[in-house]
Parts: structure tokens; C-alpha cells; sequence
């Protein structure tokens, strides 16, 4: 297949395109140009933001792809972009949104797809104008996919999955060194972090897959764990004991609102995607954050 990533050289859109790299696809990536790529990919050297740019960056291509990838759509201007470009150009258009869509004081214990209430600013709310600019949009021929996915983990990015400790790149050396890791609420809010390689496989088994076009999907993976579990797992790969400081939720909220998100369960049910056909997450959250804590140990060698 060939494939186009919009981003392709950070964390979730460079797992992508390796993956798929492996997997035997012809691998395109839109980039700024900044960071290094993958040995094997096709760079398009673009600004987004730029957007006159990005579409003529496109048309001279003269491509065509069966899949267009969009990691790095954050506000609906990106997704009107990505419909105005690639209508008609690939068969395929999947957006990379995020759980964060939802209302966290309207939550349900699993989350379903639909919601009466939806977050209406910040990030989680342009990622929902994103989405319901594809829904209602002009594709032409092209179909979309949109993928929810809640805390992304694994190799290349930074461990810690709940304030105060997200994504802490001194995480490691402060389980080491027996510094209290302090969490709102106790980090005992519920979630079903996804393992990066998962989240790519699932992407990859929605192409073509005609169960999956014009639909919206709540991505997690398999295990269902407090947050606090969350760092015990990356102590026990450390050898070392873990302690827990509360901060109160309360106090949280006051001094930064925007963490609201965050501090609510955030679980789901995976029926939808293995009804679909799709390539349900599997990664063991033991197995999955043993490997992303070795990477980065591995990394500072």
C-alpha cells in the first residue's frame, strides 16, 4: 500500500511509519524538514501552517496514496485542510483525534463513541470541531476513520501518565533516587493506556476496511489500571520501592483547570474495533511499559 503520514518524525507518526515500513509499505511523510526521518521514507518537505505551501507541496507530487495519515491535526482548519488537499487523492483518510473529546464532569464507565457532552475548548475541543468537520464535510470519494486514542506510551516518548508525573522525562531518575511521586487524587483515577506499536497496527488494519469508513472509534489497550499502577510497574523494572504524595484534586482544578481531562476514569470498551475487524490492542500494560522503561535506560547509557 502507499501510505502518506502527515508528520511522520514524532512520536506517534515516526512509530506509525516504521511500522509500516516493516510491514512492507510505501511510506510518504509530510515534514517541516527539522527532525531526522526514517531511513526508507519518502520526505515532502512542508509547513502545515503554511497552508498554501502544504497543498502545493502536494499537487506536485502528482501522488496519489491509498491511505493519508494525519497525526498532527490539532484545530478544524486542519481538517478542512486535510479534506480540501487530499479530496479525491487517496482513498482513505484517517485523523488521529483524542479521548480528550469528551466532557471529563459527563463521563461514562466504559465511554461510548457518541456523547451528549463534549469538551468545548482547549485541545480535547478543537479535537472534536476537527472531527465533526470530517463528518460533515466535502470528501468527494475519499473516506474517513477517526481514532480516539487516550495516553499513548512506548519508546520515543516520555513514561508518566497522570499530573504530576506526565510525561516526566526525570520520572526515572526520581524513582531511583526514592523522591515521593506526587499524583492528583492519589492516582487513583482509572485508564487503558495504548502501547504506540498498538495504536500503528490498528491504524494499518483500517485501510480499505469498509467497516471502518466514516466512523469514530474509542482506541485503548487491554488493561485497565489505576494510575498509580502506572508508576509501581516502571518501579518494579527499576528495582526500586515507589512512594505516593496526594495532590488534592480540588487544588488541582483551581490552579490549572486545562488538567480536568486528566482527572477523570477514562475507560472503554473494545467491542466496537474487534466487531469491526479491526486489529484490537494487545500490548500488556507490564509488557508494554517494561520495554518503554528499558528504552529510555537503554538511551542515557
Amino acid at each position: 500500500m502507499r501510505i502518506l503520514i502527515i508528520g511522520g518524525s514524532g512520536f506517534v507518526s515516526g512509530t506509525l511509519a516504521r511500522v509500516a515500513l516493516n510491514a512492507g509499505h510505501d511510506v510518504s511523510v509530510v515534514t517541516r524538514g527539522i527532525k531526522p526521518l526514517l531511513s526508507g521514507v519518502d520526505p515532502l518537505v512542508a509547513d502545515r501552517m503554511d497552508r498554501d505551501q502544504f497543498a502545493r507541496i502536494i499537487e506536485d507530487s502528482k501522488l496519489e496514496w491509498d491511505i493519508v495519515v494525519d497525526c498532527i491535526g490539532y484545530v478544524p482548519e486542519d481538517a478542512h485542510q486535510d479534506m480540501e488537499v487530499f479530496r479525491n487523492r487517496t482513498r482513505q483518510l484517517i485523523f488521529i483525534s483524542t479521548d480528550f473529546v469528551f466532557d471529563p464532569a459527563h463521563r461514562k464507565f466504559p465511554q461510548p463513541v457518541e456523547s451528549d457532552f463534549y469538551a468545548d475548548s482547549g485541545y480535547g475541543g478543537n479535537k472534536r470541531l476537527c472531527e465533526i468537520e470530517l463528518a460533515y464535510g466535502n470528501l468527494g470519494d475519499t473516506e474517513f476513520t477517526v481514532f480516539r486514542p487516550c495516553h499513548i506510551y512506548g519508546p520515543g516518548s516520555e513514561l508518566g501518565c497522570l499530573p504530576n508525573h506526565a510525561r516526566d522525562p526525570e520520572l526515572i531518575s526520581k524513582l531511583q533516587n526514592a523522591v515521593p511521586i506526587s499524583l492528583v487524587g492519589g492516582g487513583h483515577f482509572l485508564q487503558q493506556p495504548i502501547y504506540a506499536e498498538d495504536l500503528a497496527n490498528l491504524i494499518l488494519s483500517a485501510m480499505g476496511n469498509k467497516s471502518a469508513y466514516r466512523r469514530i472509534f474509542n482506541t485503548a489497550g487491554p488493561d485497565v489500571i489505576e494510575s498509580r499502577t502506572y508508576y509501581k510497574i516502571i518501579a518494579d523494572v527499576l528495582g526500586v520501592e515507589v512512594t505516593f504524595q496526594e495532590c488534592p484534586v480540588d487544588e488541582c482544578l483551581t490552579a490549572n483547570p486545562e488538567l480536568a481531562p486528566f482527572l477523570t476514569h477514562r475507560i472503554y470498551d473494545l467491542g466496537e474495533l474487534s466487531e469491526s475487524g479491526l486489529r484490537v490492542p494487545s500490548m500488556s500494560i507490564m509488557d508494554g511499559l517494561r520495554m518503554h522503561t528499558e528504552s529510555i535506560l537503554a538511551r542515557h547509557k
